[in-house]
């Protein structure tokens, strides 16, 4: 990648500054390749690579990108589209994503490859088949119709072969859920609008999801919700987990933990360190330092419940945080990582409701060690 050269912003980009302060939008993979396909696709067909290339997005929108490059031969053509995330910290931004385009087999419509960067699927559950390149049903729909486009106002048959390959893309999988659920070689072509949000919870709520999808098609057992990589360390070496058992919960707890009632796997484990963890126990589903805080009245009600005097409730209730809080009641001979453990496991079983599935709760300290789990139920 040339990492001097900066995203395009074409016309009538979401990318362009949107008034009142408000973060840019910014392209998905799928829009860039969609773009990439419809350019190299009419250049093939003996016109001109179209630069802005103008494509039409599932919900209607019609943006145009620049074209950062293009090359043809007798019978290819590539262009080159540079994503342009907006202020999303997706790890895409800046990627060159690249559609080669070469004539298909008479009949057989559009067929799509996986060129380097683009990974290929080896695990069931996710929304493409094993043996396919990651490339999402809506982005190959979104460049089936740009194909079918072009060829009508060309006079030409809408059969197509589209190699998509992102430069780069095996080391950016890397960053990404694609090592767990068995996407193999490059990233995924993603996007259901065309259109990133910034700062979305909505992708990694679906990465979760997806993780699910994948543990249940393969038949695991148990799976591990955690709120960050200590946590992640030390429940996979307590249980033994796969790398795909794992699913990346962060602060999502809600959206692991809903998704789980409507597809449910037998057992689950939470974990997270002790902060995040009251979190849960005290109701709260999304664990963002920006969306619920730790109630220090609550754990000082905890504290006084599992033995300890009033010094130590009101020592509680003027902590600065969490751990503070639980270095208090240390200090004192109370363990408060444990009912907060099981108060968390309350809460996750109240949000699955009646889905057959056992939860236990592991709370992790700042070095990785487990302060307490609970049974699971």
């Amino acid at each position: 990648m040339n990492k001097s050269r900066k995203p395009v912003a074409p016309p009538n980009a979401p990318s362009e500054a949107p008034p009142n302060g408000q973060l840019r939008r910014g392209w998905t993979t799928g829009a860039c390749a969609t773009a990439a396909a419809k350019a190299a696709w009419q250049a093939l067909n003996g016109g001109d690579f179209p630069d802005p290339v103008t494509i039409r997005l599932p919900r209607g929108q019609t943006p145009s990108f620049a074209l950062a490059r293009t090359a043809r031969g007798e019978d290819w053509a590539r262009a080159t589209i540079i994503k342009d995330a907006g202020d999303d910290p997706d790890v895409t931004h800046g990627a060159e994503i690249s559609a080669t385009l070469r004539r298909g087999a008479p009949g057989g419509g559009v067929t799509f490859r996986a060129g380097p960067g683009v990974g290929m699927v080896t695990k069931a559950g996710l929304p493409i088949p094993p043996g396919e390149p990651a490339i999402n049903p809506v982005p190959r729909q979104m460049m089936r119709d740009a194909i079918d486009e072009v060829s009508q106002a060309l006079g030409v048959p809408a059969d197509a072969e589209i190699e998509i390959s992102v430069e780069g893309g095996e080391a950016l999988a890397a960053r990404t859920w694609n090592p767990r659920l068995g996407i193999v070689g490059g990233i995924s072509i993603l996007g259901t609008t065309g259109i990133v949000v910034p700062f979305s919870c909505a992708a990694w709520i679906h990465s979760i999801h997806r993780g699910i999808d994948v543990a249940r098609a393969a038949g695991l057992a148990h799976v591990a919700g955690s709120t960050g990589n200590m946590s992640e360390q030390a429940v996979q070496a307590r249980h033994d987990l796969p790398d795909f058992a794992l699913l990346d919960m962060g602060d999502f707890a809600g959206g692991l933990l809903k998704y789980l009632r409507t597809h449910p796997l037998p057992r689950i484990t939470i974990a997270g360190g002790f902060g995040k963890m009251t979190k849960l126990a005290q109701g709260a589903l999304d664990l963002h330092s920006s969306r619920s805080e730790v109630d220090l009245e609550f754990l000082s009600g905890l504290a006084i419940a599992a033995g300890g005097d009033e010094t130590l409730s009101a020592a509680i209730r003027g902590a600065n945080t969490a751990a503070e809080a639980l270095a208090l009641a240390k200090a004192a001979g109370i363990d408060l990582a444990r009912p907060v453990a099981v108060r968390a496991a309350a809460t996750a079983k109240e949000t699955l409701r009646d889905a057959p599935v056992s939860v236990d709760v592991m709370i992790v300290d700042r070095q990785g060690g487990i302060l307490t789990e609970t049974a699971g139920g």
